[in-house]
């Protein structure tokens, strides 16, 4: 450890000390400093200007709750050694770091055959190579496979500290004070039993609290349906990109932005050419807005269209219901744009969208989220809770949106 400890001012969480040389590191890598370039809610700025923050901002505010959480387990007397320790943290740094621009529009768009989980895994792979086999304990956390299932808990489960970092920071930069979580007190409370998280009896306001926060960030920022309607003119413009490239229309892009247009990588791809990871890593939210600048003049008036739309904030409109939409009037919608700008039928199915929009909130399939008392017994939330309804919160709630582009 050098003699100067390093520390960032976080605006959620004050002051974050970097614990040693090691995470130092990590953090100064390309594959973290990349996370500097894509936002952490996509295209949630849109609705909430104030919605700048990156990627790299929650892995640092991930890493200083995993830290207060070790701390935490190791007061009650868990086992949590210095390797273990250092694995956990380097993990949660490391666990968006798949991430493509606008997170979850590049899975459906230009990356569509991997998960960005499995990125993520690939990269740390490759750094665990670059650094003599140092993150072996890292990543046997991340895959699970570590013999303290309470470390991958920690990095994913339903009281992970990504989550407890992404309701408090997404609330901060959205101004929706909703969201804004107990996370101090939440982390105060955790403990392990049988190898498994659980949380002391005392704490199960500040659990309901979460679970509730949970499920209003996703209805009112998540899925907000100008959030929607933004990430599905995204989707459009891109698909409609691709398709021109795979033509043969040749189209301003980055080097990265290029190769992904062209071509249909899959996993294989991923972890034998190592071009396509390099490429990956190259790719940002700054590609797509450079891009999308330029496409906006393009003579191909579907994606100028679209282009301009994202540019001058012309998103789609929409409209959500409980209820599927009338597909006849959905085709009439289709066929005015076809007379309105002079297109085919295909063209102009670029200029709507409709589709489900769901979210389950706690799913007692997955980890559950488990109360201990005093006397040892350990319970469920859902048994535990006398305020939740359970069986609501855990129902996948669906609606179905129908997103146009709206001619004057």
């Amino acid at each position: 450890m050098s003699q100067k400890r390093k520390i960032i001012n976080d605006p959620v969480f004050g002051f974050i000390t970097i614990p040693n040389d090691f995470i130092y590191n990590i953090i100064q890598h390309p594959f973290l400093q990349r996370l500097n370039r894509i936002r952490q809610l996509g295209l949630a700025a849109f609705v909430y200007p104030g919605a700048q923050h990156t990627r790299f901002h929650h892995s640092i505010g991930a890493m200083y709750l995993m830290n207060e959480a070790i701390y935490q387990l190791r007061q009650k007397g868990n086992s949590i050694s210095e390797e273990e320790y250092i694995g956990a943290l380097s993990c949660i740094l490391m666990h968006d770091i798949g991430h493509g621009p606008f997170s979850h529009v590049l899975e459906h768009t230009l990356v569509t055959k991997v998960k960005h989980e499995t990125i993520s895994l690939l990269l740390m792979e490759r750094l665990n190579k670059e650094w003599d086999n140092q993150l072996e304990v890292c990543l046997s956390i991340f895959k699970d496979e570590y013999p303290k299932h309470f470390l991958h808990q920690l990095v994913s489960g339903q009281l992970d500290v990504d989550r407890l970092d992404y309701l408090r920071r997404d609330s901060f930069f959205t101004g929706v004070s909703e969201g804004n979580i107990g996370s101090a007190r939440i982390i105060k409370m955790l403990d392990v039993r049988n190898d498994k998280l659980v949380v002391e009896s005392k704490g199960i306001y500040s659990i309901e609290n979460f679970l509730m926060s949970r499920r209003l960030m996703y209805w009112q920022v998540y899925l907000h349906k100008t959030a929607v309607a933004a990430e599905k003119t995204m989707i459009n413009t891109l698909m409609r990109a691709k398709e021109l490239s795979k033509n043969g229309v040749s189209l301003f892009a980055s080097p990265a932005l290029s190769y992904f247009l062209k071509k249909d990588a899959n996993e294989d791809d991923f972890r034998e050419d190592t071009d396509t990871l390099n490429l990956f890593l190259d790719l940002d939210d700054n590609d797509i807005w450079s891009a999308l600048k330029v496409w906006s003049t393009h003579q191909d008036v579907v994606l100028s269209t679209l282009s301009n739309a994202l540019i001058n904030r012309r998103l789609f409109k929409i409209s959500i219901s409980p209820h599927p939409h009338d597909s006849q009037k959905i085709d009439e919608y289709v066929k005015k744009l076809m007379r309105h700008f002079k297109i085919s039928r295909e063209e102009a199915h670029y200029l709507v969208s409709a589709n489900i929009i769901s979210t389950d909130m706690y799913s007692e399939s997955d980890d559950s989220i488990d109360i201990v008392y005093r006397d040892g017994t350990i319970k469920d939330i859902s048994e535990a809770s006398d305020m939740l309804n359970i069986e609501l919160l855990s129902k996948k709630v669906e609606k179905y949106y129908f997103a146009y582009y709206k001619i004057d």
